[in-house]
């Protein structure tokens, strides 16, 4: 019997396993743009800022094991984009492909408009590997533009979609 999938806010004593996971995206992939894997401690002040700042970080557990893990953060520091966030998520390989991503994306869009997100922005390395795309479609987000060559990781230039997601509708009034 597969144990429960548990999706919650994220905690101090996960950022190890966050850590863990992320690093195998930043050493072996262009999901992300950064070169070198943060530190436990610096995922630890991550999450202090964005729990500060009042926006979710979620883990998904199965089995109590890290299956996954979403947050948004400011979309840019200046004041009147604070009703836009960022964001991200990212799953352990062997939880792809079995709808954890919808349901991680899902419960952090519902914090996110609670907390009084108007737009959400996806920020998708082009690498015409199409699930993150596909992801972010299923959940309402369109295609806003095209960055150029606006990242430069293994020896290539990459391109990136940004996607967006109008949650004024679920967004309580700040």
């Amino acid at each position: 019997m597969q144990a429960a999938l548990e999706i919650r806010t994220a905690r101090d004593a996960d950022c190890e396993s966050i850590s863990d996971l992320f690093a195998h995206y930043v050493r072996h992939s262009v999901a992300t743009f950064e070169l070198v894997p943060p530190s436990p401690p610096e995922w630890q002040a991550k999450l202090k800022s964005i729990r500060e700042a009042g926006w979710p970080f979620l883990v998904a557990q199965q089995g109590g094991q890290l299956a996954g893990f979403a947050y948004v953060a400011p979309w840019r520091p200046k004041p009147a984009y604070r009703h836009t966030v960022e964001d991200s998520i990212y799953l352990s390989s062997q939880h792809m492909g079995r709808g954890l991503g919808g349901r991680l994306l899902a419960r952090l869009l519902a914090e996110a408009a609670t907390a009084g997100a108007r737009q959400v922005v996806a920020v998708i390395a082009d690498t015409g590997e199409p699930a993150s795309m596909s992801l972010h479609r299923r959940a309402g987000f369109r295609e806003a533009g095209r960055l150029h060559g606006v990242g430069y990781k293994f020896g290539r230039w990459i391109d990136t979609t940004l996607m967006q997601l109008d949650l004024s509708a679920l967004s309580p009034p700040r």
